[in-house]
């Protein structure tokens, strides 16, 4: 197991500490970035987590509603609470909360459900994609790069990425559209825990979702004055996925206005089925923004 996987899981496997209010009480660490700020799908994993374990094991999550309130700081641990708001007769539902310092950094709601069967339909994989072993990795991408974002990105994120057409890291080569697709899969394999998978996927979700927003507009990651924050996200599993095989991430960017940008995305497996569907909003200011 590599360095990165191994501490993408031990960033998931929460403490229970005890304490009890009205509330169950989790803590968890954070991943060190080069920004020295918690990224985003790191809380989101570990809000799922948290709530998860506070959840009869016949009930599995299908949705969370996520706001992003405050930057957390990498260097500090995070405390979760989750609120017990409702057990029904097949579906359950939770809050959590995410705290640095006393003060909310994340708020969410999740919805589980026994799991049942029903009617079934989805939107069809686009079939017209190159496969991920036809595309360079983002550690081959930005192997060859000497700065701390991209030797993080490179060597110690738990997930491969691969774009179609190209990633934006530096430049946005082509045609300027709202949309694009990418391979992801964890870097190693993972434990069969299914919840865990799930919550791979909500990590894994936040990584590119608002690539779509910067590639309309020819907006590189490396642009040195690009502001971005994630302010709300979105999650509905559709369907369960192994997180450590290809998936599949559509993406596409439907409006920016605002000093914000919104984005769409689907996540399918390599089999066609539509396992994930993903929403979120995100601040993004530049100068001279088109």
């Amino acid at each position: 197991m590599s360095d990165a996987l191994s501490g993408f899981l031990t960033t998931l496997d929460l403490a229970d500490t005890g304490a009890r209010t009205s509330e169950d009480i989790f803590t968890g660490p954070s991943q060190w970035m080069p920004n020295g700020r918690v990224f985003g799908g790191q809380v989101l994993a570990q809000s799922v987590i948290a709530a998860v374990r506070t959840v009869d094991p016949s009930r599995v999550v299908h949705s969370l509603h996520g706001y992003f309130l405050r930057p957390g700081d990498a260097a500090l641990p995070i405390t979760f609470a989750v609120d017990r708001i409702h057990d029904g007769r097949s579906f359950s539902t939770r809050r959590t909360q995410a705290y640095q310092n006393g003060v909310p950094i994340l708020s969410a709601i999740f919805s589980f459900q026994t799991e049942d069967a029903g009617i079934e339909h989805q939107v069809e994989m686009p079939t017209d994609l190159p496969e991920p072993e036809d595309l360079p990795s983002a550690a081959e991408v930005l192997s060859k790069i000497d700065h701390p974002i991209a030797r993080t990105w490179a060597r110690e994120r738990a997930f491969d990425m691969r774009h179609i057409p190209s990633a934006i890291y530096l430049s946005v080569e082509g045609e300027r559209v709202a949309h694009q697709a990418v391979w992801i899969k964890a870097l190693g394999r993972l434990p069969d825990d299914p919840n865990l998978h799930r919550a791979a996927l909500a990590y894994a979700s936040d990584y590119a979702i608002l690539e779509p927003v910067m590639r309309r507009h020819g907006i590189a990651w490396g642009r040195p004055d690009l502001k971005m924050a994630s302010l709300d996200h979105a999650m509905w599993w559709h369907r369960f996925a192994r997180a450590d095989e290809w998936l599949l991430y559509t993406q596409n960017s439907p409006s920016a206005g605002g000093g914000r940008g919104f984005a769409l995305g689907s996540i399918y497996d390599r089999g066609g089925r539509l396992i994930a569907s993903v929403a979120q909003e995100g601040m993004l200011r530049i100068a001279d923004a088109d």
